[in-house]
């Protein structure tokens, strides 16, 4: 008996942390330029192509890429660049308990962008 509750435990942690069931596909990042006005942008990354107003709070598909941007202010100045992704800590509990972390890394649910970018504008 102590042996099955020990198992049904184990079993529901690994669920609890496998981030293909419990994270969005999207995650949300606000996005300002750091001259501080106003503008749009078309973003991209191989799961998603978008554009957006800036400043903005954007939903962005989940990737194992970068987050590329181009983008133009207002007042007519360019700025380009990526916004890297990084892994979160959910693909460890997949990894462990459930399935390697296939699941994860094909979905691309455990990988997140900063809740936050400041995109820089040149002078």
């Amino acid at each position: 008996m102590i042996r099955k509750t020990a198992l049904v435990t184990l079993m529901a942690s690994g669920l609890m942390g496998c981030a293909t069931l419990t994270n969005d596909e999207n995650v949300p990042v606000a996005l300002s330029f750091s001259s501080g006005k106003s503008g749009t942008c078309a973003l991209r990354n191989k799961r998603q192509s978008q554009s957006a107003n800036i400043p903005s709070v954007v939903q962005v598909r989940r990737s194992d890429d970068m987050l590329q941007y181009n983008c133009k202010t207002t007042r007519g100045k360019e700025a380009t660049g990526a916004i890297p992704s990084t892994m979160g800590g959910k693909i460890v509990a997949s990894a462990v308990f459930i399935d390697l972390g296939i699941v994860d890394a094909i979905t691309d649910k455990h990988r997140e962008y900063p809740a936050s970018y400041v995109i820089p504008v040149p002078k």
